[in-house]
């Protein structure tokens, strides 16, 4: 009797899991994101933050070494 109880609880633990996983990828089907890019950005991640990047910063220590650069 205690060994078919064990049973039972080891398939329905396998189910209840294979359920979760299955509606975990059904909602990420739904919602339609995906991590893998499309050829219409060349490989560009666009955001949405409203923050201005700054790539570069007019110094001193810039100009010594742009100069020297060259």
């Amino acid at each position: 009797m205690q060994e078919s109880r064990r049973e039972f609880a080891k398939k329905a633990a396998i189910v209840a899991a294979g359920a979760v996983a299955a509606s975990g990828t059904a909602v990420l089907a739904a919602t339609g994101n995906s991590s893998g890019q499309d050829d219409s950005n060349n490989g560009v991640v666009v955001g949405k933050s409203r923050k201005k990047e700054i790539l570069y910063k007019k110094t001193a220590e810039w100009e010594e070494f742009y100069r020297t650069a060259k």
